[in-house]
């Protein structure tokens, strides 16, 4: 499938808090997530690079340890196998680009 609709896609919780939709091609994987006021993200690390881009809210980031407030507009590109966090701070919204596809999230 070509064009996608949003609102049409499947909404999958990844922790508690943090859920959104996703798109798949054959090398990289895409999605759109909502992040409630206090959700965590445990620290963890995937062999994916990664690049999250935070379009609306605050949310407390660590990569690789260094933590970075990150506001509407700022972006993190995260190398593969890097141990990072995150914590809302607000209601968030962020975009999510993975290489290669996250199959896990399939």
């Amino acid at each position: 499938m070509i064009f996608h609709e949003r609102d049409k896609l499947e909404t999958k919780e990844l922790v508690q808090g943090i859920s959104g939709q996703l798109i798949h091609t054959d090398t990289l994987s895409i999605g759109y997530f909502d992040i409630a006021k206090g959700a965590v993200l445990p620290a963890h690390s995937h062999v994916h690079e990664q690049i999250t881009s935070l379009l609306e809210g605050e949310l407390e980031m660590t990569v690789d340890g260094e933590t970075k407030i990150m506001k509407a507009g700022h972006v993190a590109t995260i190398p593969s196998n890097v141990i990072h966090s995150a914590r809302a701070l607000t209601d968030c919204k962020a975009v999510d680009v993975f290489n290669p596809v996250r199959e896990d999230y399939k």
